[in-house]
């Protein structure tokens, strides 16, 4: 089964996963001035979507220089989203770190919350099953970072209104659809090892 459009865009969203980055932004602007913020974290998306964009073109070479196949890929990508997955449905309780003095830039805002590894993978395993549709991924990851930014500048209003139990809630849904995206990668990529033994047998 193959990714369309929507199920592309879907997976991105819940991979880099604004909702719960809010918390992030949050305290890493709190060091910002507030007529500044928006534009960092503009920029910060911009970067994340700029890298993001690098691995859908420059992912297959990648693949080819390190001698990894597109099966190992989606084994791995699904490992790394169901580690994700499971830190969104049970978080830890370390303490927050604290906040970033002065503007944050790239890390830790655009790398690791937005491009973080399972994104990175997500990208390169979408061009690697489907290079043909490239600029249809290249699509949908247009749209996930218009959502983030979206929902980024609007993270302190966010937060306020639906307040920490609600955003805590919808981050463990999220974290469960995750889970089951995951798990049905890892069992396609099995399949298809499996495949793969019984033809070369």
């Amino acid at each position: 089964m193959g990714y369309t459009f929507a199920s592309a865009t879907i997976l991105l969203l819940l991979i880099t996963d604004p909702l719960g980055n809010i918390p992030i932004f949050v305290n890493a602007l709190q060091g910002v001035a507030p007529e500044r913020r928006m534009w960092v974290i503009l920029r910060e998306v911009l970067i994340a979507f700029l890298l993001l964009l690098a691995f859908m073109f420059i992912g297959d070479g990648f693949l080819r220089v390190m001698n990894l196949s597109e099966l190992s890929l989606q084994i791995a990508g699904a490992v790394v989203m169901f580690l994700i997955a499971l830190r969104m449905v049970f978080p830890s309780h370390l303490p927050e770190a604290p906040p970033v003095h002065g503007e944050p830039l790239i890390v830790p805002l655009a790398i690791p919350a937005l491009a973080g590894p399972s994104a990175l993978a997500t990208v390169m395993l979408l061009v690697s099953q489907a290079p043909e549709r490239r600029l249809e991924w290249v699509a949908a990851l247009s749209v996930t970072m218009a959502v983030c930014a979206v929902v980024l500048v609007l993270s302190e209003r966010i937060q306020r209104l639906a307040g920490d139990r609600v955003m805590m809630a919808f981050e463990r849904l999220m974290g469960l659809i995750l889970v089951a995206i995951s798990v049905e990668m890892l069992l396609r990529g099995i399949r298809l090892f499996v495949k793969q033994i019984g033809a070369g047998a």
